[in-house]
């Protein structure tokens, strides 16, 4: 969420900004208004209790009057009518503040997701490659038509050989993060609409709405553990001495993938569940920048060690979500496909999920500051699986396992 006096303050990069997310219907004049009104009710809602003071300490000097009597209710019933305005008009400038996206940052590619800037490639691009879901299934490692009788389309059963694979990446993912200084955690699957909306993840429209919610209960499950994870400090005060904080969050991951069809969606790319580790650091403004190459360079590492081609791209305006201010596309070249697809991404939130989440940080000098937030994926499981078949299967033949995971795997091959 932005300061309404950084929107006052800095309202045509707001509103550029704004706009070049695609958030297309807000207001922020009308937001501005709101917290006029806001600041006019508040200031006659103070001026109302000091005369409803004054007025109870008159009376505290012998017997009041009837005039200070029927002043005191007067006033009373004034004030109530008041703050039932003032909590209307906070409630109203509050819902607003959180549809306004977060600000990019001044090298973000402006326009949509084909203007996003590729400013790294790795790795050689293969010709060929094997199809993920023929191969698997074939040797039945996965499942999607008894994951759709027991839970839906879109969901699956991992067997044999491909299960084995993921629980290689998931040690191998432990391993990497925790020597890179993150401490592992295990995350709820449920978070509140509180942390939910605090992260600012806000659909652009009712149809890309992604979330499972939970019938009458103020709970949806988690997209992903960044969530859980930013709502672990809500309402907290750091202290700078003990920044910056590392996690890294192992979870499962819900999704309705609302507004994704036409988008690649065969087998295992794209689910409605899947298994993630990802890594989250709660920072002091000045390094967040700094620590965002840093989760990059990690993701990097982790792919070159897999073996797996990819290029990076600075993600465009157009294609960034509300909370980032900037956001990195780790993709992977599919052989299949003769393309790079998605397979991780990191981003800078800045202030703008540590605000509506009150996590602050208290200054050696005493001074308070909204921290910064930061969020890059480690390894998403299912999509790490299907890069791995890709690239490293033979039709008919075995699948050659990757260096990196044959310790957490004790073979070779598959």
């Amino acid at each position: 969420m932005l300061d309404v006096n950084f929107i006052r303050e800095h309202f045509a990069e707001v509103e550029k900004s704004t706009r070049e997310k695609g958030y297309q219907n807000i207001d922020l004049k009308a937001i501005l208004q709101l917290d006029d009104e806001r600041k006019a009710t508040l200031k006659d809602t103070e001026e109302l209790r000091k005369a409803r003071n004054d007025t109870a300490a008159q009376m505290k000097n012998g017997r009041p009057t009837p005039e200070l009597i029927n002043k005191g209710k007067e006033i009373k019933q004034q004030l109530s009518i008041l703050e039932e305005q003032l909590s209307a008009t906070e409630s109203q400038l509050s819902a607003a503040l959180k549809a306004v996206p977060n600000v990019i940052m001044p090298d973000v590619p402006l326009g949509g997701e084909a203007d996003s800037v590729e400013i790294k490639q790795w790795g050689e691009q293969k010709k060929e490659g094997v199809d993920h879901l023929d191969y698997a299934t074939e040797r039945d490692w996965v499942d999607f038509e008894r994951g759709a009788k027991v839970a839906g389309a879109k969901f699956y059963y991992l067997k044999g050989g491909l299960a084995l694979l993921e629980n290689a990446l998931i040690q191998y993912g432990i391993k990497k993060v925790t020597e890179k200084g993150f401490t592992l955690m295990s995350v709820p699957d449920l978070i509140s609409s509180k942390v939910l909306e605090g992260t600012g993840f806000n659909p652009r429209s009712s149809e890309q709405s992604d979330e499972y919610f939970i019938e009458g209960e103020d709970l949806a499950l988690s997209a992903t553990a960044e969530l859980p994870l930013t709502g672990y400090h809500m309402d907290e005060i750091l202290d700078e001495k003990d920044l910056p904080l590392l996690y890294a969050g192992f979870s499962a991951c819900f999704r309705k993938e609302a507004g994704t069809y036409g988008k690649h969606t065969r087998g295992l790319f794209r689910v409605h569940q899947f298994n993630k580790l990802e890594m989250y650091v709660f920072c002091l403004p000045e390094d967040s920048e700094r620590l965002h190459e840093q989760i990059l360079a990690i993701e990097e590492e982790i792919w070159q060690e897999l073996g797996i081609p990819y290029h990076i791209i600075n993600t465009a305006a157009g294609d960034l979500g509300a909370p980032a201010a900037k956001k990195y596309d780790i993709e992977y070249w599919s052989p299949v496909d003769q393309k790079y697809r998605e397979i991780t991404s990191c981003s800078n939130c800045t202030d703008f999920q540590a605000r509506a989440l009150n996590i602050r940080v208290r200054r050696a000098d005493g001074k308070l500051e909204v921290v910064h937030t930061l969020n890059g994926t480690a390894i998403s499981l299912a999509r790490a699986l299907v890069a791995i078949i890709e690239n490293y299967a033979t039709i008919g033949g075995k699948l050659t396992v990757p260096e990196a995971l044959q310790p957490y795997l004790g073979q070779k091959e598959l």
